[in-house]
């Protein structure tokens, strides 16, 4: 163990079959790295709000700017972050906007990060 209380192999040995197999599954890192700025998007609790109210509804963003207490401006800008990352999708409806979610794996990936927390 060491001084961070992370244990440690007590020498060092490589396992050349383990570090094949994985060699073999780990995806490219243009795809580790999208993936990590996708999880960078779920950092945020204003979007994590957004997200929530989302999932009850398609709304827009006034509705959204009350039913969080927030201004339209500030909600405006957290939704583009939520578009270019392809998890909202808008369409227009008169004069209005309205917002939904991209698709269910947006549930689905919020929902498995809300069981997690909770166990």
């Amino acid at each position: 163990m060491t001084k961070d209380n992370i244990d440690c192999c007590e020498s060092r040995e490589i396992h050349e079959e383990l570090l094949s197999i994985v060699r073999e599954k780990l995806p490219p890192e243009e795809q580790l790295y999208d993936l990590a700025e996708l999880f960078k998007v779920f950092g945020d609790s204003t979007r994590m709000r957004i997200l929530f109210v989302l999932f009850e509804a398609e709304v827009c963003v006034c509705d959204l700017a009350e039913a969080l207490n927030m201004t339209v401006s500030a909600i405006s800008h957290q939704l583009k972050i939520l578009k270019q990352s392809k998890l909202v999708k808008s369409e227009k409806k008169g004069r209005s906007v309205f917002y939904s979610l991209a698709d269910e794996h947006v549930r689905s990936i919020v929902e498995q990060g809300m069981e997690h927390i909770l166990e």
